[in-house]
């Protein structure tokens, strides 16, 4: 308890400089459709769906092994260039109906909500917090598994909730990715519901050879003394964990499932999904809820 006592958690200006994190202020956005340009958009979101655009460029003629680098390179290019483009187009359809409301992804560890983050916060044009990465400053740079180690999961979980408490009350306009436990306690959904919360769901199996490829340094609820190879240990300490948590995200306000995508695009492999590619599935699930809350919103449809 001492030692828990020299970490006593505290948000103040010497744990935390939030000023480091200032959201961009409030502010109208005028949202104008051009008929033109939905065509051109749509087309290109065409374009975007169609999984023989992927295909290796390698299978073309070219005369030599540098040309076939070159051909590679720039079909690659062109398809993140398209990417940007469609992210682009589906935040600003967005960003009129959000009305500054923060989002808060949640999902079981490895589910990519840092890195699918970022992107959706950079194209809102919001400001992006990672919630272990707070906890962590607070506690003078103590990581999430020395946290777990020295003061056990029940602290870790008190300051995860002082955390999302902080943001939900004091920001707007901030994307926040939370930790993969965060869906387990209420009162954690009563600050996330002040905004939009996005579940990613990505299938264990998926899970389980990112983490196997990674390592469980950073994950202390995946340590176990299980033998085994990598892969088998991740995937039956996830399927323990799933038991717990499955239930509670799905009180998430929209759902991006990785399988979904993966058909959609024609892909065999979720792997093979880009970090944007989900971001502007995220944007559609969120319209998608935008648009039902509107219509609940509206007594007989009006």
């Amino acid at each position: 308890m001492e030692a828990a006592t020299v970490y006593r958690f505290q948000y103040s200006s010497s744990c935390i400089d939030w000023r480091n994190f200032e959201s961009k202020p409030l502010g109208s956005i005028r949202y104008t459709q051009k008929v033109k340009e939905d065509k051109r958009l749509r087309a290109l979101a065409l374009a975007h769906l169609q999984p023989e655009k992927r295909r290796d460029h390698r299978q073309r003629s070219v005369p030599d092994k540098n040309s076939s680098a070159l051909l590679e390179s720039e079909s690659l290019l062109h398809s993140q260039f398209d990417e940007e483009l469609v992210l682009k187009r589906k935040a600003e359809e967005v960003i009129p109906f959000l009305n500054g409301r923060s989002m808060y992804l949640v999902g079981m560890m490895g589910s990519g909500k840092t890195t699918v983050g970022k992107i959706m916060a950079r194209a809102l044009g919001y400001t992006f917090f990672d919630c272990d990465t707070l906890i962590e400053q607070a506690m003078n740079g103590t990581s999430v598994a020395e946290i777990f180690e020295h003061f056990g999961e029940s602290v870790f979980r008190e300051k995860e909730t002082e955390a999302l408490k902080k943001l939900s009350l004091t920001y707007h306009q901030v994307v926040v990715s939370t930790g993969g436990g965060a869906v387990i306690r209420p009162i954690n959904w009563k600050y996330m519901h002040k905004g939009i919360s996005i579940w990613l769901d990505v299938p264990l199996e998926a899970l389980a050879h990112r983490i196997a490829a990674v390592g469980t340094s950073s994950r202390p609820l995946l340590h176990d003394d299980e033998s085994g190879d990598a892969y088998t240990v991740a995937l039956n300490r996830l399927k323990t964990i799933w038991e717990v948590r499955g239930e509670s995200y799905t009180n998430a306000s929209a759902r991006v499932s990785l399988e979904n995508i993966t058909s959609k695009l024609g892909y065999r492999s979720v792997s093979d999904l880009t970090p944007t590619e989900i971001a502007i599935e995220a944007f559609e699930q969120v319209q998608s809820f935008l648009n039902k809350e509107d219509g609940m919103a509206r007594p007989d449809g009006l």
